[in-house]
């Protein structure tokens, strides 16, 4: 037990102590204002702001200034896209500031989430913003519910100019107007009519281009041409890319078109461009200005485009997705087969007592050995070569004959589709029949109280309208099928016309026009077949 009290002592207080605290510092006041564009009355506005803030700030004897923020010509829908913005924000977070004096919340962000974040944030720190126009300080309680409304119109604002100025970029798409970026556009300047002229010597490079891919060489030789010969790109530069080539080769302004809306920007929030691969329609502009290749170069140029995306790589071992990368040099890589597996056969440089032997092998035998693959021989590339030359010239003494062949060919392979009797004109009218049918059944059966007598009927027209779709779709295929297999027969026949009797000399560039594939039966025979399904059986010389 304590034996005495507790003894209080009283430590008395200070009046020097008390008085400091009273003493007020001044708080240190940022503004932060923003204009959406560059044009001259928005910067008159923009300067308008500076100076009513700085005036604001310095006339108040409670406030110093921290700073005017202040972001000219960018959008309010991202904070990311506005460095002032960001600025304030840290010197916030490195408490510098104690308020933040801003026009409306349309002007500090037109993105309601956004606006929320900062605004929380801000409050945590105990920092205030201070919207002059909805008179609302952040730091009072009722504040957060005003500004989600206030900032939720200011986003809905947004998206409402948003979408006024994608319809009238549209509308302009529909009425033909098209607005190009020739920054970037290889042989192309804009014209005193505001349309695309042509650079005579950057016009060559591009048709050069198109041949050789025509002829067989990949993006990376054609790349490698372009270098070696210090040929400059768009941006003045002699290093080309394998994008800018394939931009060259896929870009439909150069047969005298315009495609527009390519892509389109997913919303005014995030700002995403997407390509477009048909959620939205796109203005195909034909004959829009001068050309530089013929229209059916450019579409033959995107038909071996596509057919060399889709072929098949012959080693497993090297392409575990199948797809093959086209960087064919020879034109046997693509063309010569195993007449037992199927398989293409590669070529290879054998290296024995310091002497080179040039052979063709099956790829099957190379990966696999004589697991899959037990008798195809290996080819010595001399012999091979004088034998499909031979093959080919068989033929070319019978030159006439031989075009007439691919004629026929040509005309059976676009014969019109059997059973078909309606065309596509027929159907576009048959569904305009069925969709006002449609209409006026929906209408009736509106009035009605049992509307179950008009399913029936609803469901026969949608069902026929189904079928409809199908058989245009079908059709439309085909025609496009066939419009790029004439195309094909039509380059065999002006390279046929154009060769000589006799060929003999080893030409890539003719072997790649002529022949289609070679396939291998044993070491002694082979069956060279043409374009156009001229096949030639060739004994081995």
């Amino acid at each position: 037990m304590r034996e005495s009290a507790a003894n209080v002592i009283i430590i008395p207080a200070k009046p020097e102590a008390a008085a400091q605290q009273t003493v007020k510092r001044q708080l240190r006041v940022a503004a932060y204002c923003r204009v959406s564009t560059d044009d001259e009355e928005q910067l008159t506005s923009y300067e308008a702001q500076q100076n009513y803030y700085t005036d604001k700030i310095m006339t108040n004897r409670d406030w110093t200034m921290a700073g005017i923020f202040a972001d000219e010509g960018i959008t309010g829908t991202s904070a990311r896209k506005r460095p002032e913005f960001l600025r304030m924000i840290r010197m916030c977070k490195q408490k510098k500031i104690d308020i933040v004096l801003t026009k409306s919340i349309s002007r500090f962000a037109r993105n309601t989430v956004d606006c929320l974040n900062y605004i929380r944030a801000l409050r945590a720190l105990g920092i205030a913003v201070i919207f002059e126009k909805e008179n609302i300080n952040t730091l009072e309680a009722d504040s957060e519910i005003l500004i989600t409304m206030l900032g939720a119109f200011a986003q809905s604002e947004s998206e409402s100019i948003s979408a006024n100025v994608r319809w009238g970029k549209r509308q302009a798409m529909r009425e033909g107007k098209a607005n190009i970026q020739y920054d970037r556009l290889y042989a192309y300047k804009k014209g005193d009519d505001g349309n695309p002229r042509i650079i005579p010597e950057q016009a060559e490079v591009v048709r050069s281009i198109y041949n050789q891919y025509l002829t067989g060489a990949s993006l990376r030789m054609i790349k490698e041409r372009l270098e070696s010969e210090q040929i400059l790109n768009v941006a003045g530069n002699p290093q080309w890319t394998i994008t800018a080539i394939r931009g060259i080769l896929t870009n439909e302004k150069y047969c005298g078109d315009v495609l527009l809306q390519k892509t389109y920007i997913s919303d005014c929030i995030s700002r995403k461009v997407i390509r477009n691969t048909g959620q939205l329609p796109m203005y195909l502009l034909q004959n829009h200005h001068d050309s530089i290749v013929e229209r059916k170069t450019f579409d033959a140029v995107q038909t071996e485009m596509a057919r060399r995306n889709a072929g098949k790589s012959p080693s497993k071992k090297k392409a575990p997705t199948g797809l093959t990368s086209y960087a064919s040099k020879y034109a046997l890589s693509e063309r010569l087969v195993c007449g037992e597996c199927g398989t293409l056969y590669r070529r290879c440089t054998w290296s024995k007592g310091g002497k080179k032997r040039v052979v063709w092998r099956c790829v099957s035998r190379l990966d696999y050995g004589t697991k899959y693959c037990h008798n195809s021989p290996t080819l010595d590339e001399e012999p091979l070569q004088r034998t499909i030359l031979a093959a080919i010239n068989s033929v070319m003494s019978k030159k006439d004959t031989l075009i007439r062949q691919i004629t026929s060919a040509m005309e059976m392979e676009i014969a019109p589709v059997p059973g078909e009797s309606m065309s596509l004109a027929d159907i576009e009218h048959r569904l305009g029949k069925l969709n006002g049918q449609t209409r006026k059944l929906v209408a009736e059966a509106a009035r009605t109280e049992d509307s179950s007598a008009y399913t029936s009927q609803l469901r026969g027209i949608v069902n026929e309208a189904a079928e409809l779709k199908e058989k245009r779709a079908f059709i439309q295929e085909r025609r496009q099928n066939d419009a790029l297999a004439a195309q094909r027969i039509e380059a065999a026949t002006v390279a046929l016309g154009q060769a000589t009797a006799c060929i003999s000399q080893w030409d890539e560039t003719i072997i790649r026009q002529l022949v289609d594939t070679v396939k291998v039966h044993s070491a002694e025979k082979i069956t060279v077949f043409l374009r156009g399904g001229i096949q030639v059986e060739q004994d081995m010389i």
